[in-house]
This record gives structure tokens, C-alpha cells and sequence, in this order.
């Protein structure tokens, strides 16, 4: 039997005062949600008491609020491993953003495991965020980059995967979910894959993951796990890197300064542990704040109930986006395969062009290459329409959003 509450969509909208708007005239339909969600009063507010009340640097100062910035600051650490289902708040390293998470991770990975030669594989499914950083590193130290090829249906195509594998392969870095396709990988067993046939260290962007399915660390099976909080209800520059212990006492620091350092010499430093050999200078404090404040409120809502609601949503898009002519969706075709992303082309009718009439009907898209122009290339694409749901879209939102694009087609074909 099925024990998943369904989500109050109505309670939740109320939490959330900047969907209560008009633009042009016409009510707020909110579907850029992979490229930013929006902010519940919740979190808003705890940032808003951390400035009020709270607000000095943190570990060094003993002064009251000093030793309260650090508490809440350490706790939403805590919070967020909870949140994530880690083993310890020490395998969370605060960045600025999963982006900043996956530049870490291939930097210190860099210098400790990958030389000439070695192999790094990556996929045609990447945000840029999860390609470029790899291709920096290997044109520094002379690696090899290994892509993974996409199947006709958008999914990563597990037999080049496995041909890809060897003794050379020092990383493997894809996403959890595509933010061009919404394509869910199915990451565990990747991970298993990994481990047979090679000692890579495994590296998930989950940016898009993170928000939207339940995580637990064990269960995915990779070793560095990157998200950031402005996909997940929290602020913007705040995000975190997910590593096992033994590998983040094995890397190497990231950047210098403050806070990082055991005993500073003339000539060298020595590091302090993890996560804090990471967390060079004054961290985002309040960023913190909100991001467990966000976490919090995922929790109070229950992840798979979210999940479930978004594929609600996605299958009723699926359907009424495929009764429009000549438009065609990309990615798997199963509602219970993807996130709440769906990206589509219209034969004769440019992206930039659908997405500009939809927000004079008030709703709210993306129209480009997503910050993942391997997958536009795949497809022999110059752009598409990207709608993405959240928790607190509406299935009257989704046929809004059929009705726009259909008054669009329309519009453009005249």
C-alpha cells in the first residue's frame, strides 16, 4: 500500500509570497525551477533572525555572539548531513554552490590522483558545471577525457559506459539528474559499475538531484556528492560537497587563508581536518542559516511525497504537450524516469521565440542550451524550451502552460 501523504499544494503555495503576483496582467505560473526555485517565508525569516539577532564570525570570537553564530552555523552543517543522510556532519563542506563543489572537487582530485595519462570520464550529458572543471584539469596534467554517449531517449548509455572503464580511470563524474533531459540515472548502479572495473573515485553533481528525490549517502555509492541550496528552496551562494571521510582526509586543500590552517610557518602551513581544511576565510554564515532552514522544510514535507508530486505533474505535462503538432519532447518518455524537467521543440518555431509569448501569458520558462550544449548537440538542436516543476506548482499550472505553448505555436506559424 501506498503510505505517501499527498503534498497540501495549497498550504505549500502559501509559504511563498512571490508566487502571489501578476505579470502582465495574468497570474504568476512559476516553471524555471531548474535553474532556481523559489523561497518559502520560512527561510527567508531564519536569515532574516540570523541578521537581527545573531550575526558575528564564527569559531575564533568568545563573545555571546560569536559562540551563537558558530553554533547555528555548525548546526546547520549538522543539519544538512542529517538531511542528506550522511554519516557525519564532517563529510559536509560548505561552498558556494554545487558549481563551486564540482570545481573543488576536480582541483583537489587533480592534485593528488590524476597525472598524464590517466583517464576522466564524463558524460555528453553534463551541465557545464560538471565538464569544464574536468577539462581544466585535464589539460593541466595531461589526462585523457572519456565521454559517455546518450541513448535515442535521452538516458546514458551504460554499455559505453562500461566500455570506458579500466586501470586508467582515475574519476568518473556525471549527474544524478540531467537539467537539460530530467533524466534520473540510475546512479547506484553506476557505482557499482565503477567499483568492478575500476578505482576511480566517484563524483555525482546532484544539483539537480538534491531537490527534488530522497538522499541517502550509503545508497548512491559515489564518494563526492555536489548540490546547492538555491535549487532546493534555500539562498543563492550557498551550496555543499558531500564526501567520504577517508577521501577528504586525503585530499589536498582548495584554496588558503583563514580558518583552513593548523599552525602557519615562515616557509609552509600545516591543515586543520575536514571539513574545515575546505572552508578557507569568513563563510557564508547566513547562507548556512538558510539553507538548513530549507532542508527543514523539504524534511516537513517529506521528500518522496515531493517526488511523487512532481511526476504528477510531469506525466500530465507529458501528455498534454504531446497533443500539440509537431512539437516533440525530449528525454525518457516515463513520468516515473525523469525529474520535473521538460524540455521540447516545435518544428517551425524558435525556443527564444515560444518562451517570450509564454511570459506574456505570465508564465515563466527557459529557452537555450541549458548550460549543457553536449546534449543540444546530441539531438542536432540549437536550443529548447525547458519547463520545470516544483513542489509547489499546480496541475492547473501544467494546463496553463499547454494552453501558452498551443496560443504560441499558433501565434508563430501565422
Amino acid at each position: 500500500m501506498d503510505t505517501v501523504a499527498a503534498l497540501d499544494v495549497a498550504a505549500v503555495r502559501a509559504d511563498f509570497p512571490i508566487l502571489d503576483q501578476r505579470v502582465d496582467g495574468k497570474p504568476l505560473v512559476y516553471l524555471d525551477n531548474a535553474a532556481s526555485s523559489q523561497k518559502p517565508r520560512q527561510v527567508i525569516e531564519a536569515i532574516s533572525a540570523y541578521y537581527m539577532t545573531d550575526h558575528a564570525n564564527v569559531h575564533r570570537g568568545v563573545h555571546e555572539l560569536a559562540r551563537r553564530a558558530t553554533e547555528a552555523y555548525e548546526g546547520a552543517r549538522e543539519r544538512i548531513a542529517r538531511w542528506a543522510n550522511a554519516e557525519s556532519a564532517d563529510e559536509i563542506v560548505w561552498t558556494r554552490g554545487a558549481s563551486e563543489a564540482l570545481n573543488l572537487a576536480a582541483f583537489t582530485l587533480g592534485q593528488s590522483r590524476v597525472g598524464a595519462g590517466d583517464e576522466i570520464v564524463v558524460s555528453d550529458m553534463e551541465h557545464h558545471s560538471n565538464l569544464v572543471p574536468w577539462q581544466l584539469l585535464a589539460a593541466r596534467n595531461g589526462a585523457v577525457l572519456r565521454h559517455v554517449e546518450l541513448t535515442s531517449d535521452g538516458r546514458l548509455d551504460l554499455d559505453s559506459l562500461a566500455s570506458l572503464l579500466g586501470p586508467r580511470t582515475r574519476v568518473v563524474a556525471l549527474p544524478h539528474v540531467s537539467n537539460a533531459l530530467g533524466t534520473i540515472n540510475p546512479v547506484a548502479r553506476i557505482g557499482r559499475m565503477v567499483r568492478e572495473k575500476s578505482s576511480a573515485a566517484y563524483v555525482l553533481d546532484g544539483a539537480q538531484g538534491a531537490p527534488h528525490l530522497p538522499l541517502d549517502m550509503a545508497e548512491l555509492g559515489c564518494d563526492l556528492y555536489a548540490f546547492s541550496a538555491h535549487k532546493m528552496c534555500g539562498p543563492t551562494g550557498i551550496g555543499a560537497l558531500w564526501g567520504r571521510s577517508a577521501l577528504l582526509a586525503e585530499l589536498p586543500p582548495y584554496q588558503g587563508g583563514g580558518e583552513m590552517i593548523a599552525h602557519v610557518y615562515r616557509d609552509h602551513s600545516t591543515w586543520t581536518t575536514p571539513p574545515h581544511k575546505f572552508e578557507a576565510g569568513t563563510p557564508n554564515i547566513a547562507g548556512a542559516v538558510g539553507m538548513q532552514a530549507a532542508a527543514e522544510y523539504l524534511d516537513d514535507l517529506g521528500m518522496a511525497a515531493v517526488h511523487r508530486h512532481e511526476s504528477s505533474l510531469v506525466g500530465r505535462a507529458l501528455a498534454l504537450l504531446s497533443e500539440v503538432d509537431g512539437l516533440r519532447i525530449l528525454g525518457p518518455t516515463a513520468p516515473e524516469d525523469r525529474a520535473g524537467v521538460i524540455p521540447f521543440v516545435v518544428d517551425d518555431a524558435p525556443a527564444q521565440d515560444i518562451a517570450t509569448i509564454l511570459d506574456a501569458e505570465g508564465i515563466a520558462v527557459r529557452a537555450g542550451h541549458h548550460c549543457a550544449q553536449l546534449v543540444l548537440d546530441r539531438f542536432g538542436l540549437p536550443a529548447t524550451v525547458r519547463a520545470s516543476f516544483y513542489l509547489y506548482n499546480t496541475p492547473d499550472e501544467v494546463d496553463r502552460l499547454a494552453e501558452g505553448v498551443r496560443l504560441a505555436v499558433s501565434m508563430l506559424r501565422q
